[in-house]
């Protein structure tokens, strides 16, 4: 089988992985669509540094075994964190957060990077009839970005900010537009902010302390920062960024000022693949590499690189 391992420092194209084998709760996938993420990119850098294995974790594709026979021949985006069921967290509705979770891609769990995965069937997601592969691809990012409203409200006089202007950010926009709230987006380059135009506010200033609440969308060890500075009094900054390497904060910053920080990641497919469906949420077309080009693919400065398998 062809994919893309990871032997805990570098990465390789192979062609002899050998078949998945699902267990009693898994599906076999046979992989159609791949999306590299930042992350992956992190973990070359040391961002899980006991990962060895297939990598990857945006993917669709087509259930080809599976303990339910309804799901067998059917399209299919899916989530990362597959729970033990008995845990703290499992019991009390924190399934992401298991103590003994294994996440595709990067714990204990090979990725969709190969031609087939195994994936436990609870976490697949049924891809709309009409969504096409290339727009379903989004799926998992775009519900990361969902999380951001289900962990909070966001009351209309309250203003929010959206510090980046890469995918991540633009993954938030999306989220944020496709729910009919326009936010403004701080971003560095005038080329990148262009593409968020037509679904919010734009601008290179970065104002101290003009956000009640600002999402933290950089991808870069220097946004919490910046965020610091550019969030009011008692406001809260909402933290997506992912990056291997720690990071040093005036903490007593926090403190006085009464900043709120919020950290967010993996969310709900549902609201996901309805925005994507219904054309609410709005994403540039991926650029496919074949698994062979997987360092052009890692190293891609468009919007967004992927594979086909």
């Amino acid at each position: 089988m062809k994919g893309i391992y990871y032997d805990g420092e570098k990465a390789s194209f192979r062609d002899d992985l050998p078949m998945p084998v699902p267990g009693p709760e898994e599906s076999l996938i046979r992989v159609k669509m791949a999306a590299v993420c930042s992350t992956d990119k992190e973990i070359l850098k040391g961002y899980r540094p006991d990962f060895k294995g297939v990598m990857g974790h945006e993917f669709v594709g087509v259930v080809e075994q599976s303990p339910d026979p309804a799901l067998i021949g059917k399209t299919v985006a899916g989530e990362l964190n597959a729970s033990c069921g008995n845990c703290i967290y499992c019991r009390t509705g924190r399934q992401k957060h298991c103590t003994y979770r294994r996440v595709l891609g990067m714990h204990r769990k090979d990725g969709c990077f190969a031609e087939y995965m195994t994936l436990d069937t609870s976490l697949l997601h049924q891809v709309p009839d009409g969504l096409p592969v290339e727009k379903a691809i989004y799926t998992e990012p775009l519900a990361a970005a969902f999380e951001i409203m289900t962990r909070m409200s966001f009351p209309p006089e309250k203003n929010i900010g959206v510090l980046g202007d890469g995918r991540l950010a633009y993954c938030v926009v999306q989220a944020f537009a496709s729910r009919g709230r326009r936010v403004t987006v701080i971003g560095k380059h005038p080329e990148k902010l262009e593409l968020f135009a037509p679904y919010a506010d734009i601008t290179l200033e970065r104002e101290p302390e003009a956000y009640e609440i600002l999402v933290e969308a950089t991808g870069s060890p220097d946004g919490i920062r910046q965020a610091l500075e550019m969030v009011r009094k008692q406001g809260t900054i909402i933290l997506k960024s992912t990056f291997a390497g720690d990071v040093q904060l005036p903490l007593s910053l926090v403190a006085v000022n009464e900043i709120t920080i919020a950290g967010s990641r993996c969310g709900p497919f549902e609201p996901a693949l309805e925005a994507l469906a219904s054309g609410k949420a709005k994403f540039p077309e991926l650029t496919v590499f074949a698994p062979e080009d997987y360092e052009q693919a890692f190293s891609y400065k468009g919007f967004k690189a992927g594979f086909v398998f």
